[in-house]
């Protein structure tokens, strides 16, 4: 079972509102709800929304649906939350729509301590709300965390910083669902809570609010499948075109199925069994898994009786295959 609850709030009773915050959760859910071939993923998301006063998602609404999502005993639960962030002495808040001031929202403590206490398996919290990089941070030492096993928190903003929103969507929830999208896809098409984290921070300039990621886990869980890059069949022809992670592959011109007329009589024909090698080949080249050695291109390595070898990538999911974790 793979929960979220996916809130967003534009509308605040007496606190200025905001105009992105629905329109990102509902572009979160559509990219949580089925993994890209269809298939059901976190099947039937719960939807808070809040876009005016018909529609308020109170605090006693969003702290009920918090401790429910992760009071199960889940493969995962994941709380997305769009809107309104609040820091003092005592720590941070998610402003709910009946927020006066801030401090009376849903403390990221009380958050923390439903995560840090579920018997789910994976607790994931992210937070498109300013200063919400406070979140999970000791209340006596601020360069300490403080997560249990298995919960990860990934956030807009550090706990200083505002979260900013541009064309009617959060920065960061854009980033976030683009990388859910296939953005920040391993080559076997998984997109976990570290790759999300590693888009989203390479995309925003030195300048611009940073991401934070906090985790204490043994292993990440992958938030949504995406098209891979390249075919697994293709992937684990590593260990059958490459005896070693170092070996260096001898090629020749019959592996080049394409001629240019002008070829010397000395020449070999094509091979029709290195020509599916050399496809092969080319894939791996387009993922960074395989250089040419001492050539510009493939082509020219084939041609001229050059070699090709794994990049440092490449021998990293050579022992991925060889050891069958792929």
């Amino acid at each position: 079972m793979r929960k979220a609850l996916i809130v967003g709030i534009d509308h605040y009773d007496q606190i200025p509102s905001l105009s992105g915050a629905v329109n990102d959760a509902y572009s979160v859910k559509v990219a949580l709800e089925r993994h890209a071939d269809g298939t059901l993923n976190f099947a039937q998301p719960r939807l808070l929304t809040s876009t005016g006063p018909d529609s308020t998602v109170t605090r006693g609404d969003l702290r009920e649906a918090v401790e429910e999502l992760f009071r199960d005993d889940a493969e995962i639960s994941l709380f997305y939350f769009s809107g309104h962030g609040y820091i003092d002495g005592a720590g941070g808040f998610l402003c709910a729509s009946d927020c006066a001031n801030g401090h009376d929202g849903l403390s990221l403590s009380d958050v923390m301590a439903f995560a840090n206490s579920s018997p789910a398996k994976n607790k994931v919290i992210i937070l498109d709300s300013c200063h919400s990089g406070v979140a999970g941070g000791s209340p006596v030492a601020a360069q300490v965390a403080e997560i249990k096993e298995g919960v990860t928190i990934l956030t807009a903003s550090t706990a200083d910083q505002y979260a900013m929103e541009t064309g009617g969507s959060g920065v960061f929830t854009s980033l976030l669902v683009d990388a859910l999208n296939g953005a920040a896809a391993n080559l076997v098409g998984e997109v976990t809570p570290g790759s999300v984290y590693a888009h989203i921070d390479q995309s925003l300039g030195n300048w611009a609010q940073r991401p934070v990621f906090k985790t204490n886990i043994k292993k990440f869980v992958s938030l949504r499948e995406t098209k891979a890059p390249i075919d697994l069949a293709s992937l684990q022809k590593l260990t059958v075109l490459f005896n070693e992670p170092t070996t260096q592959l001898q090629l020749d011109p019959s592996y080049e199925p394409e001629r240019t007329g002008s070829e010397v009589a000395s020449v070999p024909p094509p091979d029709p069994a290195k020509n599916a090698d050399f496809a092969v080949l080319q894939e791996l080249v387009k993922v960074n898994l395989v250089r040419p050695v001492g050539a510009p291109h493939m082509w020219h390595a084939a041609m001229e009786g050059k070699a090709c070898e794994l990049t440092v990538l490449g021998q990293h999911y050579w022992k991925l295959v060889e050891q069958d974790l792929i």
